[in-house]
């Protein structure tokens, strides 16, 4: 069964700053009826997730603002405007975690809230770690905090690894972990490259 596509009528911008765009669209639903819909467009996002050759994930710790609680992620930030997705995923990893990387590989991709923003998240897989030194910017401050896998999911069950984007690349990452050796090409979502 094919789903109805809506149809854009017009396209107003109500709102731009540095990160992203606040849009209303006029549509037509499929109903035939007139209708509205409001929403965040940027450039996209990564998530980098660096794992070291003694088998450990690095996270950074932060402070989350919005829920007035520290978080444990992966490095992650949006993509710059004429940035592309690779070097952001590259910048990240230098800047959050203090790392540069030998190998990136692009492993999948995400919406973080397909309700609210089109943005797609794009998770690399870092390894071949060197350290060089965090340079974050003046709005961030992280602690750089090596996992087991063990030590990843008891965060994850104990609630103290609570952000989505982490969790869905988690995800992302096991489901490339079980698929190999399986011999099925793995296809880059929304026109990435391996």
């Amino acid at each position: 069964m094919s789903l109805n596509h809506w149809r854009t009528r017009d396209v107003q911008v109500l709102h731009r700053n540095p990160w992203w765009v606040y849009k209303r669209d006029r549509v037509i639903l499929p109903s035939g009826e007139d209708g509205e819909y409001h929403y965040v467009q940027t450039p996209g996002s990564v998530m980098v997730i660096p794992h070291d050759d003694d088998g450990n994930f690095i996270l950074v710790r932060q402070y989350r603002y919005l829920n007035r609680r520290e978080s444990l992620e992966f490095p992650a930030g949006g993509v710059k405007r004429g940035q592309s997705v690779r070097d952001a995923a590259r910048a990240e990893l230098r800047e959050e975690a203090g790392f540069v990387a030998d190998r990136l590989e692009e492993i999948g991709g995400f919406n973080p809230f397909n309700g609210v923003t089109d943005e797609i998240c794009r998770v690399y897989l870092a390894r071949g770690l060197h350290a060089v030194g965090a340079q974050p910017d003046v709005t961030e401050e992280f602690e750089m905090v090596r996992h087991t896998r063990p030590a990843l999911l008891a965060a994850v069950l104990d609630g103290s690894l609570w952000d989505g984007m982490t969790l869905a690349a988690l995800a992302l990452y096991d489901a490339v972990q079980a698929s190999a050796g399986m011999d099925q090409p793995r296809a880059a979502p929304w026109g990435g490259s391996r």
